[in-house]
């Protein structure tokens, strides 16, 4: 009796967990940030659904700063490596911004009468 080869596709599936996307997605943000502010480590919840998954970025920005592309290099950035290491699409990446912190102290204003 010969052998049957079953294709890879029909042994199983493969199932990520919802937590170890929002780690990657976590992660992602804060790769595209670059910094963040003390205490102030993007937190994410995903909803996966499924071969896709849709994220929410909970984050804290310095300010002043450019707000508005900070969040577009966030969500590019966790939507690119969602799919490449989760292989799920990410239709949606929802950027919420909690806080702002003041630059660092080394920038201070003079007050001006």
């Amino acid at each position: 009796m010969a052998a049957q080869v079953v294709e890879a596709a029909e042994r199983g599936a493969t199932r990520i967990a919802d937590r170890v996307i929002a780690k990657i997605a976590a992660r992602a943000a804060r790769e595209a940030l670059g910094t963040v502010p003390a205490g102030g480590a993007p937190h994410t919840t995903v909803e996966v659904h499924q071969n896709s998954a849709r994220v929410r970025v909970t984050l804290e920005l310095d300010y002043p700063g450019d707000l508005g592309a900070q969040c577009a290099a966030v969500r590019r950035r966790v939507a690119e490596r969602v799919r490449t290491l989760a292989g799920m699409e990410v239709p949606e990446v929802t950027v919420h911004v909690e806080r702002l912190h003041p630059a660092s102290a080394g920038g201070a204003r003079e007050r001006i009468r």
